[in-house]
């Protein structure tokens, strides 16, 4: 492995760290001279020392395989961190508030009056095809009128230099645990730059996810019994429940620690006997929650529990029918929802998009699909799209009658020129493409978490960063603008 920034290929777009070859970005020329100084050597130990680190605190998450069966792998990372101006941050940590505030608005508008269908901003057919509106849930006030509590926004940075947002996560958002142990396995690696350019923290999340939690609590109490509901161990993301929870001091339960009484309240079996339940953290989706008002053949979930919920006995965070929002579709029409509630133009702008539902918009969609990535409205983790340049003429045309069959199901965005940032692949650098999946939380008040997750997608030219298809992460560094050197 050499490291000569001269040689590196950053020219085809927007790299985090280099501007062009042999110089780095105004916030951390610095760094690249201090990666430079360490040399090629040891930047490869000190990336080996930090899969061992991994392997030993045990950082996994789970891959399904074609057979049906569940794979445990080890976190792929990348040591090599993404730096964000703290300047800039500012910014973007108002545009996710802003966001999600419109969001909520949005959600509680259609469980009451759906004034934004009425006044003609937002189309019913759209909520009418909605695979997670929740009728169950209509009229029901939450505490505080706050529907997503957690939520993760991805967000990219096109060729032109600007973060757009590309999706919102408002169901059961995942990988703040995974920000939290890349950022102290990079502390191990990295404790002199650490040191020196001092990135603020993202290690104080747990305690203001708590006290979003805690804020929820229907009981007035100084520490109120929160619990994070798992499915259980065979979850892709168990290892966050149960990091989440043993860092919040929570308990871990799973649907058959809780029931619920007469009186509608929830309970969680303890050796001690019954302990009365204030907020359940959910990580199930919302199918699975209650046999009694969801799918009765449910083992994963409590029964009763949307009614103690709705007696307002409990608070559930997020909250049931949060995932109205979650939708690709709902996506396209963001910026008309913030100006509706919020009377605001976005402070981060949506990827040009295209509704499929809408006749231009279908026809320009099939008319350019090999430039599109056309996504369906309700898919995650990558799945079930067209990358329109690396598709084949037949994948097109199968993609296309998916389409025609079903419009409102499709959104397409002209296909992004994802920033790229230097990663170690064997025994050099080379640029791989990122995005960035900040956490928002929102309660008695609103907090950004100082970065987020960056994933990266480690195969050459992909611009798929999801772990489950090959993807990594990298720690994600906000500097205080001091440490913006030269």
């Amino acid at each position: 492995m050499s490291i000569d920034w001269n040689d590196y290929p950053c020219n085809d777009f927007y790299d985090e760290l280099v501007a062009s070859p042999g110089k780095g970005r105004a916030a951390v020329e610095g760094l690249l001279a201090d990666l430079e100084e360490l040399g090629p050597d040891e930047l490869v130990a000190r990336q080996e020392a930090a899969d061992v680190a991994i392997k030993e605190m045990g950082i996994t998450f789970t891959v399904y395989s074609e057979e049906g069966g569940a794979i445990d792998r080890t976190w792929p990372f990348d040591i090599i961190p993404r730096i964000i101006p703290q300047s800039e941050w500012e910014r973007v940590e108002a545009g996710l508030k802003q966001r999600v505030q419109a969001l909520n608005l949005f959600i509680d508008d259609l469980y009451h009056d759906q004034r934004i269908i009425k006044d003609g901003v937002f189309p019913a057919e759209v909520l009418a095809k909605s695979v997670n509106f929740r009728p169950q849930c209509v009229g029901i006030d939450p505490p505080l009128g706050i529907w997503a509590h957690i939520c993760g926004s991805d967000l990219v940075r096109d060729g032109d230099g600007i973060l757009y947002v590309l999706e919102d996560n408002l169901r059961v958002p995942s990988g703040v645990s995974y920000m939290l142990e890349n950022r102290l396995v990079t502390k191990r690696v990295f404790p002199e730059l650490f040191e020196h350019y001092a990135p603020l923290p993202v290690d104080d999340y747990p305690s203001q996810l708590f006290d979003t939690l805690a804020a929820l609590s229907p009981r007035p109490a100084d520490y109120p019994e929160v619990v994070v509901l798992t499915p259980g161990i065979y979850n892709s993301a168990y290892f966050e429940h149960a990091y989440l929870a043993q860092q919040m001091g929570c308990e871990l339960v799973e649907g058959r620690d809780l029931f619920v009484d007469d009186e509608d309240c929830v309970y969680m079996r303890t050796v001690d006997g019954a302990a009365r339940v204030d907020v359940i953290y959910r990580r199930i989706d919302d199918l699975f929650l209650d046999p009694e008002a969801f799918l009765p053949d449910s083992a994963l979930g409590v029964p009763g529990l949307l009614r103690a919920w709705k007696a307002g006995k409990v608070a559930l965070a997020n909250a049931p029918g949060a995932g109205v929002a979650d939708d690709k579709v709902v996506y396209a029409f963001v910026p008309e929802i913030i100006k509706y509630y919020l009377d605001a133009d976005p402070i981060i702008p949506n990827v040009p998009t295209y509704r499929c539902m809408e006749p231009d918009a279908l026809a320009y969609t099939l008319e350019h699909m090999e430039e599109m990535v056309v996504k369906p409205a309700n898919e995650s983790g990558g799945y079930g799209m067209l990358v329109g340049p690396a598709s084949t003429k037949a994948e097109r045309d199968k993609f296309a009658e998916l389409i025609k069959k079903d419009p409102r199901n499709y959104i397409a965005q002209p296909a992004l020129k994802l920033s790229t940032v230097p990663t170690i692949i064997g025994q050099k650098l080379e640029p791989r493409h990122v995005d960035l999946r900040p956490f928002i939380l929102s309660a008695d008040r609103q907090q950004v978490t100082m970065g987020g997750l960056t994933r990266v997608a480690l195969r050459k030219g992909s611009l798929v960063v999801n772990s489950s298809q090959g993807g990594g992460s990298k720690d994600t560094w906000i500097l205080p603008e001091q440490s913006e050197v030269n």
